[in-house]
């Protein structure tokens, strides 16, 4: 590696300034300068499986490497160094960026073309203007994609979010895990998709350069190969030189961006160059992105490497190609960038509210099985299940308590007992009701007053214990006499109503009485009547002293009716009224 003079660097960062402002204004890529691994169908034709059994056996049944990120929290957050190679011996130079990310896992992110969604809608972009949108400080082209369609390919995970899922196709690759842990190489769909510790960035290229600090190109190939590609076979994509970027982490766990100028056939670099270089600078795991005309390198949204594109309408010049996804440094982000709505991100930092941990502030304090069976955890810690409290949720409610937080009072009258969740009442024997507040009817003891007594003469026995020895109780002395009471009087009451719903007699004892005195004076009346008739001697007294014939009439035949008399002869009406009278006249 050899430096060039700050002259020469500044006139050529000018120069490639002014052709940036050229063609961002007046033209784009004619997208000539193609590097492409494969002809039809993008990825290794081998499953995951066959690469994990065809590798050499220091590795393992493990196809991926993993190493802890740097979390270096000063400044600066990265440092780009321009460098000139003769990686092609003394008569060629190679041109290219290597940047250090000292804290990866709240700087570096995946970015989708043109901003979130872009994969979606198959949309390309610049790096330049995907750089802007984000405010990236150091960019770079990234994954690959279909040059006709414009879709993404290989796994896509840009800042936590799943954005495209390959389906298990192999091919190397580069992602940065929750906790912050590197992972490089060849990942199964478990793999990528796995949420215990899951990826927050995560991108696909072609080709393994270096595994543990050795060259590993040719077992890449063995693993991602396919029979033909649209520049030849793979391993002329392995051996030509071109514009290449690539992206790896040394043994700091920090993550070296690599990117070198060229144009495919004619300046740049092999992948084997590539591996050499990287390595010889101390890098441990790294793996090749997309290259060719692809290759781009960003400062603060600045054009800042040398395309080999040309552009259209005027081919004189040369144009940055819109590409996919890209490798943004930004300032930290924190992981989510909301804290998981649980802190506050300060400086890529989260500060946790209270009652929550980690370090997306994604964790309570309090874990399982902190609040045992009766509790559940919170951001505030135990919250515990109604009839239980303690600081875990271990101890019953206190006599006399009951429901959440053991704030509510029993209201059991007697002595009884309540639910410590519900509240319900359990009465002492000899009591009953929803509150414990009724005695015991007479009669009936124990507990619920489900038991009846059996005393001599039915009498009342204890109401707790059903004793019949028991003297009674002030009370109950006091509720038999007013029970007696009561029934003496609805006795009399009831003796009333039937005396009064009985049948009455016609006539009462007075009418009885004025109706035998009337008619007692009826027969006196009467009694007189036949009397003066038997006895006229006051009404005929002078007519009798004047007459002296009478005839005799017997007695018997007084009031009687006379007897008949023969045929033929009948009395003179006078002569009979004459001899009324002389019979009366006589007998007086």
């Amino acid at each position: 590696m050899a430096t060039v003079s700050a002259r020469c660097l500044w006139l050529l960062l000018l120069w490639l300034g002014v052709l940036h402002s050229e063609t961002q204004h007046n033209r784009v890529s004619m997208n000539d300068d193609l590097l492409l691994p494969y002809a039809k169908r993008h990825g290794s034709a081998h499953s995951h499986r066959h690469i994990r059994d065809c590798q050499s056996v220091v590795h393992g049944n493990v196809t991926y490497e993993t190493w802890p990120s740097s979390q270096h929290g000063g400044a600066p957050l990265a440092e780009s160094s321009v460098f000139v190679s003769d990686a092609r011996g003394a008569t060629q130079w190679a041109y290219g960026h290597m940047t250090t990310v000292h804290d990866p896992l709240r700087t570096l992110s995946v970015l989708e073309p043109g901003g979130p969604g872009g994969c979606g809608f198959n949309h390309r972009a610049t790096v330049a203007e995907t750089a802007e949108a984000a405010g990236c400080l150091f960019s770079q082209n990234a994954g690959f994609f279909n040059t006709s369609t414009g879709q993404c390919l290989g796994n896509i995970v840009s800042d936590g979010r799943l954005v495209r899922d390959s389906n298990g196709v192999q091919n190397a690759q580069f992602g940065i895990r929750k906790d912050g842990t590197l992972v490089l190489g060849y990942l199964s769909e478990e793999d990528v998709t796995d949420q215990g510790n899951p990826f927050v960035q995560l991108v696909s290229g072609v080709g393994w350069l270096l595994r543990k600090g050795q060259v590993y190109i040719n077992q890449s190939i063995q693993a991602e190969c396919d029979n033909t590609q649209e520049t030849g076979s793979l391993n002329k994509f392995v051996n030509v030189v071109s514009g290449r970027t690539a992206i790896g982490h040394d043994a700091d766990g920090k993550v070296v961006l690599f990117h070198v100028d060229g144009q495919t056939g004619v300046r740049g670099m092999s992948l084997w160059e590539v591996a050499n270089f990287l390595k010889k600078n101390g890098v441990v795991n790294a793996i090749n992105l997309d290259g060719g005309g692809s290759a781009t390198f960003v400062v603060n949204s600045s054009l800042a490497s040398y395309p080999s594109d040309h552009c259209k309408p005027d081919a004189r010049w040369r144009c940055a190609r819109a590409v996919s996804t890209i490798l943004c440094v930004h300032p930290r982000h924190c992981h989510p960038r909301d804290c998981s709505g649980h802190g506050e991100c300060l400086q890529g930092v989260c500060r946790c509210l209270e009652g929550w941990r980690g370090a997306g502030c994604e964790g309570l304090v309090c874990q399982p099985p902190a609040c045992g069976a009766h509790g559940v955890c919170t951001s505030g810690g135990c919250v515990c299940d109604a009839g239980w409290s303690g600081h875990n949720c271990s101890e019953e409610c206190m006599q006399g308590f009951y429901g959440d937080s053991c704030n509510q009072t029993c209201a059991c009258a007697n002595g009884g007992s309540c639910d410590p969740v519900h509240g319900r009442c359990t009465c002492r024997p000899g009591f009953h009701s929803d509150l414990c507040q009724q005695e015991c009817p007479l009669g009936f003891h124990g507990a619920s007053c489900s038991e009846e007594c059996h005393c001599e003469d039915q009498c009342p026995c204890d109401p707790q214990t059903g004793s019949c020895t028991n003297p009674l109780r002030e009370a109950v002395n006091l509720t038999l006499q007013r029970a007696g009471h009561c029934l003496a009087r609805k006795m009399f009451t009831t003796w009333r109503q039937e005396e009064a719903t009985e049948i009455q007699p016609y006539l009462t004892e007075q009418t009885w009485l004025i109706i035998a005195i009337g008619l007692s004076s009826l027969l006196l009346a009467s009694l007189v009547v036949h009397l003066r008739r038997a006895f006229p001697a006051s009404a005929g007294h002078g007519r009798i002293s004047d007459r002296r014939d009478y005839s005799c009439v017997p007695l018997t035949d007084i009031n009687k009716v006379s007897q008949p008399r023969k045929a033929g002869v009948e009395p003179d009406d006078s002569d009979s009224q004459d001899e009324t009278w002389s019979l009366r006249s006589g007998g007086s």
